[in-house]
C-alpha cells in the first residue's frame, strides 16, 4: 500500500510555516501500529472544535447544548481519508449498501490517565479498536487507541481488554453528542465495536483513499 510523504521542498517550508495539520503531518513510519495522531479536543473543552480543512486551523464548530463530557483525546489521523474504500468497508459490515464516506480524515479517540491542557497538539498514539460509526448515510468511524507508554492504559492491546465502563462512556458519548435540544431522533448510530485487526485495516484503507483523493485534486 503506497503512503504519501512529504516531498524534501515540503519539508523545508515546513521549518517556515507551520504544517497543515491533515495534509502536512506524517502519519509514522510505522503505520497503522503506530500513529501520530492530530488532537482536536479535550475532556475539558465546553465547545466542539475542528479542525478547518482549508487553512489547518482549529475552529470552534459548536459550543456543546447539553452537559455532554468527552471522555477522552480525540482527533484525527492525518493523511487520511474516509472515501469510497471506508465507505464501502462500513457499507458491507452494517447491510446498508447506502452508506458512503463522510469526505473527512479518519478520527480518533485516544484514551490516557493524563490531563492534557489544550488541544492543537500532536499525539503518538497505539489503535486498538474502532467503532463503526454511521452518522446518517455516512461511515463516521471512531479508531480506538491508547496513548504510547500511559501508564494506564499502553498495557491494553485490543478493544477487547478496555473495561466494559469505559467503553460505554464512549458510545453514550458519539450516540448523543450531535443531539440538539428538543430533537428526539437519532442521527448517529454504531453497527459494530471492532479489535485491533480490523482497525489496522481500517485506517490501511482510509491511507489509500487518502493518496486517491490527492491524485485526484492533483489531476482536476
Amino acid at each position: 500500500m503506497t503512503r504519501i510523504s512529504i516531498d524534501p521542498i515540503g519539508k523545508l517550508l515546513g521549518l517556515r510555516h507551520k504544517a497543515h495539520p491533515w495534509h502536512g503531518i506524517e502519519i509514522g513510519a510505522n503505520a497503522p501500529d503506530e500513529l501520530t495522531c492530530f488532537v482536536e479536543m479535550v475532556p475539558t473543552d465546553t465547545v466542539k472544535y475542528e479542525i478547518d480543512k482549508i487553512t489547518g486551523y482549529l475552529t470552534i464548530d459548536r459550543p456543546q447544548k447539553f452537559s455532554s463530557i468527552l471522555p477522552a483525546l480525540y482527533g484525527f489521523i492525518p493523511q487520511t481519508f474516509c472515501g469510497k474504500q471506508v465507505g464501502n468497508a462500513s457499507a458491507q459490515a452494517a447491510g446498508n449498501p447506502d452508506i458512503i464516506g463522510d469526505g473527512d480524515p479518519l478520527d480518533v479517540c485516544i484514551l490516557t490517565e493524563k490531563d492534557v491542557a489544550h488541544g492543537d497538539v500532536l499525539a503518538r498514539a497505539i489503535p486498538i479498536g474502532g467503532f463503526r460509526m454511521v452518522d446518517g448515510n455516512q461511515a463516521d468511524d471512531k479508531i480506538i487507541a491508547v496513548l504510547k507508554n500511559d501508564a494506564v492504559y499502553s498495557h491494553f492491546k485490543d478493544i477487547s481488554e478496555i473495561p466494559t465502563a469505559v467503553i460505554n462512556r464512549l458510545k453514550h458519548y458519539f450516540l448523543t453528542y450531535k443531539e440538539m435540544p428538543g430533537d428526539t431522533s437519532q442521527r448517529c448510530s454504531i453497527a459494530d465495536i471492532y479489535g485491533r485487526e480490523e482497525a489496522h485495516r481500517i485506517i490501511g484503507l482510509a491511507m489509500d483513499d487518502y493518496r486517491q483523493y490527492i491524485e485526484k485534486m492533483m489531476f482536476e
